[in-house]
């Protein structure tokens, strides 16, 4: 009885070593195709598309064009417009480094499946060992669905940057028409406080609408490059498990 258990145990941690070894195999043809080409490229992708945007924006402000932006009353908006701006854009940087070492691990091949289930390509690929085709198209339906879901909260917060944008343009609006009594249009000495209430209002509302729609582009460009780096792990991790499971 114990021989036989003592088989079964052997024959277990022999069909373990022949996966171990398909899926060493499988990880060296993936190094062998595509090197490091992904290694941390979407990183420097990304540094250098905000590092010329800030490169414009001190352009902007040397030109003097958004010096009067915070001296009226739109200065708490857009200083909300502007953080909520900039947690986008940290939140965005954190994932795209996710993104490039996931990617990195694809490439170079991690031996270790199911070691780390903090990465998509560890878990995927322990997920996915001994079943069939029908099994693996619904992990990675599943996979497609938790990966796009990751990227979603940037592409949420770019779009409130709109609404917040147009908030803004009603408030502003609100401001203008707020300084404007009909009964005392005739009155000289009324008529200028009431230009100056709508000339503030005016530039609230356009200040905060250009603010919002500049960053709502500025963050979904980031959002873009994301997204294209999450569809090109969701390809090759799927490709790449399919090789596996037909080793």
């Amino acid at each position: 009885m114990a021989h036989s258990f003592a088989d079964r145990h052997s024959t277990h941690d022999n069909s373990w070593m022949i996966n171990r070894a398909s899926l060493a195999e499988l990880f060296a043809f993936t190094d062998a195709d595509d090197g490091s080409t992904y290694r941390y490229l979407l990183v420097l992708r990304f540094i250098l598309l905000n590092s010329v945007g800030l490169f414009l924006l001190l352009l902007v402000w040397q030109q003097g064009w958004i010096d009067g932006m915070f001296d009226g009353e739109s200065t708490e908006l857009l200083a909300l417009i502007i953080g909520v701006f900039a947690f986008g854009l940290v939140a965005c940087g954190q994932k795209i480094v996710v993104l490039s070492r996931e990617l990195n691990l694809l490439s170079k091949g991690h031996r270790h499946v199911g070691a780390d289930h903090q990465s998509r390509v560890q878990s995927y690929f322990g997920d996915i060992q001994g079943l069939d085709g029908q099994s693996r198209a619904n992990i990675a339906q599943a996979l497609r669905l938790k990966l796009a879901n990751r990227i979603g909260t940037i592409r949420h917060i770019a779009n409130s940057l709109v609404i917040l944008g147009l908030i803004g343009t009603v408030i502003g609006f609100m401001i203008a028409l707020s300084g404007v009594n009909p009964d005392v249009v005739s009155d000289i000495s009324a008529v200028g406080p009431m230009v100056s209430t709508l000339i503030s209002g005016m530039s609230v509302a356009l200040y905060t609408t250009l603010v919002g729609a500049v960053l709502n582009v500025w963050l979904m460009i980031n959002y873009r490059l994301l997204e294209g780096g999450t569809v090109n792990l969701f390809t090759k991790l799927v490709e790449a498990g399919e090789r596996y499971a037909r080793v």
